[in-house]
């Protein structure tokens, strides 16, 4: 039987010194206390039995082979995952280029299209206003040869009359009025065209 200190005893048996102490404490080992240290008894033949068999060698040196191997696979994924994830990165970046360079497109076809539209109605209008001017000068043509006409007949306006008499505006306009409503009820000494009232001085007597 030979006196061994922990630290000793733990190097025979190839265990820490925690695993001493247990074994001290469920009395699996006998210990003694010499000059305030403590010491372990062991049969030196029991070495065989408490060390490390070649097995168990092998296995823990297969795990520690197997965690290699394992701790490789996860480096590789986490790399191949870092890749995928570094591609979609790319391609959304890229879509999202690609989408604002469409809405950019769209927008300048929208303000063309606005803009052709706002060319033809400019069109339209100045050709509206064109056919307007032209179909209203032939009417002012046509009113001042009617009333040329008329008055080659010896019909005379009723307003130019007056204004030659010197007949005030207001007064003008109530005789006027008066002279329309008789030519609406027949009378023939008053000419009613195009809305306008016309006498004639040397055929018929007014009274003004």
């Amino acid at each position: 039987m030979d006196k061994m200190s922990i630290a000793e005893a733990a190097e025979f048996f190839g265990v820490s010194k925690e695993a001493i102490h247990n074994r001290i404490r469920r009395g699996s080992l006998v210990s003694e206390v010499e000059d305030g240290q403590k010491y372990v008894m062991v049969d030196s033949d029991s070495q065989a039995t408490t060390k490390p068999s070649k097995k168990t060698t092998t296995n823990r040196s297969n795990n520690t082979h197997t965690d290699s191997k394992y701790y490789k696979l996860l480096e590789e994924q986490n790399s191949q995952l870092q890749n995928k994830v570094e591609k979609l990165e790319t391609e959304t970046r890229t879509l999202r280029d690609q989408k604002e360079q469409m809405l950019i497109e769209e927008r300048i076809k929208i303000e063309n299209i606005y803009k052709e539209k706002d060319e033809q109605l400019k069109n339209i209008i100045n050709m509206i206003s064109s056919n307007l001017m032209l179909e209203t000068k032939p009417t002012i043509e046509t009113a001042e040869s009617v009333e040329a006409e008329i008055e080659a007949e010896e019909w005379i306006s009723l307003n130019k009359f007056l204004k030659s008499r010197d007949v005030k505006k207001s007064k003008r306009k109530k005789i006027i009025k008066d002279f329309v409503k008789k030519a609406e009820k027949g009378d023939e000494s008053i000419l009613l065209k195009d809305k306008k009232c016309y006498i004639d001085i040397n055929r018929f007597e007014y009274d003004l």
